[in-house]
């Protein structure tokens, strides 16, 4: 018994409250039962009888009693409580069915997004389309057309069809409807029964009322049941010759052969439609049997029929009474003797009626004709007068006939982001092939949406090429292409593409185009198989219903058939609402073209060098899609006859609103439609700049720059395409578009110089325009520049690139001052010239808008110069009318706050609408805009942009100073720390799907970015502005670490944002809080080098916390465990970081510094512990820290720090010398990436040589332990003193004076002052014998001293401290150039410096070998150094030149070749990457020509008879093509020997 009750309550309560009762389950029904008090011996024995829900509704009284045995009581509590449920459960379908059918106002609905979402809310959408009419049973059917056999015709289950009807006219069927949901399952002899007994009844009725009218079997008829009055369920059929054969009985049922006649000609045989159902493979049908009572059959008769029955007690089928049957309403019942009198009576006048009826119906009715042209221009356009750029188009095709590719023009002229096409031989025979004949597409399969290797939707989108080119979705197969990708049948299509059209239909809809930014043409031209309906249920249910959907099949049939089968997700009456049937692709290609603004030109006109014109094809142009390319003939395309005035006028107003400048606006002011746009003072400074460089008759250089930095939001973007706009016609001009790589833009550009030329010296000159591009990026393009140019032999007198650079900036006019002759600066400030030219511009401005004149606030600001006055009344006008509480007042604090604190950023229109709980949708033709809802205030204030590349909405404040001002006044009364957190805490902003990934970057830039000077920003920062802005509030630190935590948390658990977040918390000395979230992100990012070092550089600012903070003067050795203890952890985790491979934009391994600095201040500290405070307490420190001595009083309390304490010398060396072999190696700039994540002081990142020097002093310093009589022996070293000085203390006091490592020394020769570096350098080698031998040192030592007596030639060369070259050779001779002992990357360098022959020819076969070996074995480590990190070979220092004069005198360090190139630091620069320093006269004085050969494009040059050394070229592209004799200029780095100024020899 126990095990009974457990089965019959084994659901939770509350799951039955959840689901329909349809769907419980026996032990749902026990739950229920029990709810509701049914004893508990009744519940066991319905369970036993498996009553599930289903059962419940249709239970009776009768079988209670007698089968379940219940009381009279029981039963009537029960039956009570089921009508009650049953009651309810049908108004809750009643609610769902008319909530669904009313529009979806525009409320914030937050709905919970399962499956993949965890716990995030976002705005309802609509739900799923396809569900609302399978599962809410909302949809509406129409009836197959009467009398006539369907074709391509099918009902959806769970659509309805209206109500039952009575006759109405004669003509227009009545109709009844039978479910036969229980019948179906008869044998065959009682369902044809049945069946016939319906019919008969239905038929006689009509037959006598004279009235047509069909009979559905399959539909349901009776409310009782959980079905809907006329839904549609549909039926199995075993045999469709059972309702065939249920005719028969029309010979036993009728009266008299004839009336039997006129029943077989009045009753049509049925038809079988079938059900289409989404979540059922069973198939379905609806028997339908159409009685069409003809005049000439029926008149003057009354028909009687005798229904037949089947016998349950003998079997058989017995035919009723006949009697007559009449339609009342939409019943059948029997005409009553009372009635029949009249109803004989009145047959004349109904057999008139029918004939009457007849007649009119035979008359051809007048055709209604559509106006088709109309309806696609709003299907297309969303209800616009014409087609522009503004909406993309996805097109979904089958195959087009080879007769319809003439008529395809229209789609060539659309603004196409993508074609899914099913007809495999597209490219041969069909679409594809025609199309990229004029546009540039990339072939994709769907495979290519699936994003497998789950990259972010902008690297997705780059690696597609989506927005450059159109994508070419193959669907189902391409022939003639190798691969497995064939076509395949319906069937398999469905099992394995399905779900791959369902991903990329999704991420099109969902992740790349905004909503309503795109409208989905089907463009049917043969016939229509499911994979195509697939694809239509795809996107009917990811855009939440047919607005935006547009159907164009050129045949009947094939609508039909596509129609019947698209219902499924569509009701028949919206598909026909966006469909164009029956009309002819050369019709439809006419009709579009005429309402297209721009038509596609398959060419556009470039200048050439002859004063000429020549053609670039479209197809051309999108393969440079690095480049948006300026023709001469830009906007001509444009079609000035349907641009109304009112668009004319949105596109200058949206220019003078803030917006920047488009070409459109440059040429409807060329052609007088519309105002001049102002010439600024810069432009023209610019202009003379450009044109002096262009009109030189030798170029100085085939590179040149013209910079042109500005205020933001300050015009200098529009001055600098004034400036291409202005030179399209004499120059190739393109804008580089942002985020495209270096090698490719560089190719593009070489390409567009050289398009349709002959000479490659005579091109004209591309003028690139880079705007906001970083320093690193510019000097890479012109380095890979100058190697084409070299590579292709191009005369270095020939201009042929000018880089516009434009560039933000708050203090313009201070990098115009760095370098005068190439930049401009644009202000907020007007000249004397430009006051009265803006003002005019104003008064011309405010005539033309009038009422919209209040919008074009920031050109109003501009003539004003920007005044701070009139922007903080601006600002206080629009928030006194604001309302603060609104959610709109949020969302202006919001972009304010952003737009304010981090450059270029705005909030998609997506996100906007879903914070304002917005539903973008199309209502009849009317576009219901985000703008709409905006309140005055905020329409003054907000400008609507486009992405240049997406065409994404976006949206910011006017201008960047009115935004700061608001944040200003805003925060009166809400502090900036409350709008950030209220903007991260906001689930629906954050977590919102569209557009996710670039928001959270610009949240992320909130909380990470700092400012640089060298960005253009007004100040260096710790942390980003709005940190430190938040610091400044009242209790601000604890506000900013809550700030930085709930980022952390809505990032997703940010590592770098723990990071930064442990920074913090050390800087305001919360060091146990800043341990956790540096462990916290060193959880989340293990082997991330920047982390690593964080977690470092808490320890040392805790370490120097406690140090600074000491109390005692001189502590015991207890009072200084936990110090230490912090310290070794500290310099413990600079090592991990250290042992962690480095990231490819990392040069120097930061944790060596950290390392460094805790170490020497722990040696300071430690030399502070009373023990070694007393008189011999130094020497006692020496023993301790250099010896295995351990002092008794430190034995016990230090017992866990000896070792590493003891290690302590030699680690801080390995320290300093790898930061040496680094700065030897690498030039010492950080990217701006990681500029925001390094910890480091400020001198660590921008001078690490000075630091390293100053470090260096400090560590040999305490080792030192040199008296002052020890400091007499640098001024009167003799050789006696000299012996006086161990090894250790001689590398101490060398490392003091700045010779410890190759780093410092190097550094001694940019000191300014010769003679103190020589004095210096002197010193250093005066600790030596005069008879030093290589055996006397050890290996690094003997490289600083040969390092120093290099230097010291180039400061001082005639000291009498110097050895000869001979000597020096004769001293490297110790160093190893193979094996497992090699030496020293620096050890190999000083082999290739001083072994270079001055005579190539005449050279010992030994130094040959010598140099050989070094220069390969510094090739392998290099390469070993810098592998998988490209981005540092660009950055390896060349130290040293070969000069003409000999011995020692034919190294020449860089810094001798810097002092002669003139100029600010930008254009000394520039003269490197030029190449214009092998120019200087100087230089070439003093520097040697190499003679060398290329052969396999690699440069060698002859040493000795026989042997040849690899010279690396420093820029590898300058290599010439083909074996050719070359001249050069040698340089000496840790990459080997390296060649400058390759020239091919004449």
């Amino acid at each position: 018994m126990s095990s009974s009750k457990m089965d019959c309550h084994p659901i939770d309560l509350a799951e039955w409250q959840k689901l329909p009762f349809s769907s419980w389950t026996e032990s749902h029904v026990s739950s229920w039962l029990k709810s509701i008090g049914i004893k508990e011996h009744y519940i066991l024995k319905l369970n036993e009888e498996e009553v599930t829900g289903s059962v419940l509704t249709t239970l009776q009284r009768d079988y209670l009693s007698k089968t379940i045995g219940m009381k009279s009581g029981q039963i009537e509590h029960l039956l009570k409580k089921r009508d009650d449920l049953l009651k309810t459960e049908q108004s809750k379908t009643n609610t769902k069915t008319d909530t669904s059918n009313n529009t979806r106002h525009d409320k914030k609905v937050n709905v919970l997004v399962s499956e993949g979402t965890p716990d995030r809310k976002v705005q309802d959408d609509g739900t799923n389309a396809c569900n609302d009419i399978v599962k809410s049973g909302v949809g509406s059917c129409e009836y197959r057309k009467f009398d006539q056999r369907p074709t391509n015709f099918r009902y959806v289950k769970h659509n309805s069809l209206p109500p039952e009807t009575g006759p109405e006219n004669m003509i227009v069927p009545c109709h009844e409807y039978k479910s036969l949901e229980v019948a179906h399952k008869l044998d065959s002899k009682r369902l044809k029964t049945k069946v016939a007994s319906e019919v008969l009844r239905f038929a006689c009725a009509c037959m006598n009322m004279r009235a047509n009218g069909t009979i559905h079997f399959g539909i349901m008829d009776n409310v009782k049941s959980t079905h809907r009055h006329g839904e549609i369920i549909g039926i199995p059929v075993q045999s469709q010759e059972d309702f065939v054969d249920a005719l028969d009985y029309i010979e036993k049922c009728f009266k008299g052969s004839n009336h039997q006649c006129d029943a077989r000609k009045c009753i049509r045989n049925p038809c079988f439609i079938e059900v289409l159902d989404k979540e059922n493979a069973e198939k379905t049908w609806v028997v339908e049997y159409d009685i069409v009572p003809k005049a000439s059959i029926v008149k003057g008769k009354l028909y009687s029929v005798g229904v037949p029955k089947f016998s349950e007690k003998d079997g058989k089928v017995k035919c009723e009474e006949q009697v007559p049957y009449h339609r009342v309403g939409a019943n059948t019942p029997r005409i009553s003797d009372d009635e029949l009198i009249r109803f004989i009576q009145d047959l004349r006048e109904k057999d008139q009626q029918r004939e009457e009826a007849e007649s009119s119906a035979n008359q051809t009715p007048l055709e209604f004709r559509e106006d088709q042209k109309r309806k696609l221009s709003i299907l297309l356009t969303g209800g616009k007068t014409h087609m522009d750029n503004s909406l993309f188009y996805i097109v979904v095709a089958n195959k087009i006939q080879p007769e319809d590719l003439d008529n395809i023009t229209f789609l060539v002229n659309m603004n196409l982001f993508c074609v899914f096409d099913f007809d495999p031989d597209s490219e041969t025979s069909g679409l594809y092939g025609k199309y990229k004949e004029q546009k540039a597409v990339t072939p994709h399969f769907l495979n290519d949406y699936e994003n497998n290797k789950r990259l972010e939707n902008a690297d997705l989108i780059a690696s597609l090429k989506l927005f450059d080119r159109v994508s070419w979705i193959y669907c189902n197969g391409r022939n003639n292409f190798p691969g497995n990708n064939v076509p395949c049948d319906e069937i398999t299509w469905i099992k394995i593409q399905k779900k791959k059209m369902k991903k990329a239909v999704s991420l099109i809809c969902n992740e790349i185009l905004p909503r309503n930014s795109f409208v989905v043409i089907f463009l049917f031209m043969s016939d229509v198989e499911q994979p195509l309906v697939e694809t239509f249920h795809e996107f009917y249910a990811e855009m939440n219903g047919h607005d935006c959907l547009a159907v164009i099949a050129e045949s009947k049939e094939t609508y039909r058939k596509w129609s019947s089968l698209a219902q499924v997700s569509c009701p028949i009456s919206a598909l026909k609402e966006i469909s164009i049937v029956d009309m002819p692709l050369s019709h439809v290609d006419a009709t579009v073209q005429s309402i297209q603004l721009s038509k596609n030109q398959p060419e556009r006109k470039l200048p050439v060098s002859n004063r000429g014109l020549c053609f670039l094809k479209s197809v051309d142009e999108a393969m440079l899609d690095s480049l948006e390319i300026i023709s001469v003939d830009q906007c001509d395309d444009t079609n000035l006859e349907i641009m109304s005035d009112e668009e004319i006028k949105e596109t200058e107003l949206y220019f003078y609103r803030g917006g920047k400048i488009n070409w459109i606006n440059f040429w409807l002011a060329e052609k007088h439609k519309c105002g001049n746009i102002i010439e600024r003072d810069a432009y023209k400074e610019a202009s003379t700049i450009l044109d002096d460089v262009v009109h030189r008759h030798k170029a100085v250089r085939p590179i040149e720059s013209v910079n042109i930095y500005h205020h933001p939001g300050g015009g200098g973007s529009t001055v600098a395409r004034q400036m291409l706009w202005s030179r399209k016609t004499k120059v190739r001009c393109a804008v580089v578009k942002q985020s495209k790589e270096v090698t490719i833009v560089c190719e593009h550009a070489v390409k567009l110089r050289e398009h349709d030329e002959n000479d490659k010296n005579k091109c004209l000159p591309v003028l690139l325009l880079l705007e906001d591009q970083n320093a690193d990026y510019i000097d890479d393009l012109r380095r890979h520049l100058g190697n084409v140019i070299a590579t292709k032999k191009i005369n270095q007198s020939v201009l042929c690139f000018i880089l516009l650079i434009c560039n933000r900036s708050n203090d313009p006019e201070r990098k115009c001052r760095a370098s005068p002759s190439q930049t401009v600066a644009v202000t907020h400030k007007l000249s004397d010239q430009e006051k009265p030219m803006f003002q005019t511009k104003v008064d011309q401005l405010k005539l033309e808008f009038e009422e919209d004149f209040k919008f074009i606030l920031t050109f109003v600001l501009m003539s004003k110069e920007f005044q701070p006055s009139y922007i903080k009344d601006f600002v206080k006008n629009i928030l006194d009318k604001t309302d603060h509480s609104s959610s709109i007042t949020s969302l202006i604090r919001f972009v304010a706050l952003l737009n304010c604190y981090v450059k270029d950023s705005y909030i998609s229109v997506s996100h906007c609408e879903a914070y304002l709980g917005i539903a973008n949708h199309f209502s009849g033709v009317k576009y219901h805009a985000f703008v709409d809802h905006l309140t005055d205030e905020a329409k003054l204030i907000f400008i609507h942009l486009r992405d240049s590349s997406t065409h994404i909405q976006l949206i910011r404040i006017i201008h960047p100073l009115v935004a700061k001002e608001i944040l200003t006044q805003i925060s009166t009364s809400m502090p900036q720390s409350s709008i950030a957190m209220e903007l991260i805490k906001d689930d629906v902003l954050i977590n919102h799907r569209f557009e996710r990934d670039p928001f959270l970057k610009v949240i992320t830039a909130l909380f990470i970015r700092r400012n640089r000077k060298s960005r253009g920003d007004q100040e260096d920062t710790a942390f980003s502005p709005l940190i430190e802005k938040v610091c400044t509030e009242r209790g601000g630190v604890q506000k900013a670490v809550d700030l930085m935590k709930a980022a952390f948390i809505a990032l997703g658990k940010d590592a770098y944002v723990a990071q930064q977040l442990a920074r913090l918390l050390y800087t305001n000395e919360r060091f146990e809080e800043a341990l956790e979230w540096a462990e916290e992100a060193k959880s989340l990012c293990p082997h991330d080098t920047f982390i690593l070092d964080t977690l470092g550089q808490v320890y040392k600012r805790w370490f120097y916390h406690l140090y600074d903070t000491l109390e005692e003067k001189d502590p015991s050795p207890e009072k200084g465990v936990e110090i230490i203890s912090i310290a070794l952890k500290g310099i413990s985790a600079f090592r991990a970081s250290e042992k962690t491979p480095m990231k490819e934009t990392v040069i120097l391994n930061s944790s060596y510094y950290g390392e460094v600095d805790v170490g020497c201040r722990l040696l300071k500290f430690l030399s502070g512990v009373d023990v070694f405070s007393k008189t011999t307490g130094y020497s006692e420190l020496m023993n301790y820290l250099l010896t295995d001595y351990i002092p008794e009083e430190v034995k016990i309390p230090w017992q866990k720090f000896h070792q590493q304490l003891k290690g302590l010398q030699k680690s801080l060396r390995q320290a300093l010398e790898c930061i040496s072999e680094d700065l030897s190696y690498f030039q010492i700039d950080i990217s701006e990436e990681d500029e925001e994540l390094d910890a480091r002081d400020p001198e660590q990142v921008y001078n690490p040589r000075l630091w390293l020097t100053k470090k260096s002093a400090v560590y040999a310093g305490f080792f030192c332990g040199i008296q002052e009589e020890s400091d007499e022996l640098a001024e009167n070293a003799s050789t006696d003193q000299v012996n006086i000085l161990s090894p250790f203390q001689r590398q101490m006091k060398s490392y003091k004076l700045g010779g410890g490592n190759v780093s410092s020394i190097l550094s001694l020769l940019y000191d300014r002052k010769p003679q103190r570096a020589g004095k210096k350098l002197e010193d250093i080698l005066g600790m030596y014998s005069e008879s030093l031998t290589w055996k006397d040192l050890d290996e690094t030592e003997l490289i600083n001293v040969i390092f120093c007596q290099i230097a010291l030639n180039c400061v001082l060369p005639g000291s009498s401290k110097l050895l000869s070259l001979k000597q020096l050779q004769d001293l490297s001779k110790g160093f190893k150039t193979k094996g497992k002992y090699m030496s020293s990357a620096s050890a190999l360098f000083l082999f290739s410096l001083l072994f270079w022959p001055e005579d190539s020819k005449n050279v010992s076969s030994t130094d040959v070998q010598i140099l050989l070996l070094a220069i390969d074995a510094l090739q392998r480590l290099c390469e070993q150094k810098i592998q998988h990190m490209a981005q540092r070979k660009s950055r390896i220092v060349t130290h040293f030149f070969l000069a003409k004069a000999r011995g020692l005198n034919k190294i020449v360090h860089r810094s001798a070749i810097e002092k002669q190139i003139k100029g600010t630091l930008s254009e000394r620069k520039l003269k490197w990457l030029g190449g214009e320093v092998w120019k200087t006269k100087e230089v070439v004085q003093q520097l040697k020509r190499i003679e060398g050969w290329t052969e396999n494009e690699n440069l060698y040059v002859q040493c000795g008879h026989k042997d040849k050394i690899r010279v690396i070229p420093r820029y590898s592209a300058s290599l010439p093509y083909g074996n050719e004799k070359v001249t050069f200029y040698l340089g000496f780095s840790f990459d080997g020997v390296v060649a400058f100024d390759i020239q091919v020899m004449k």
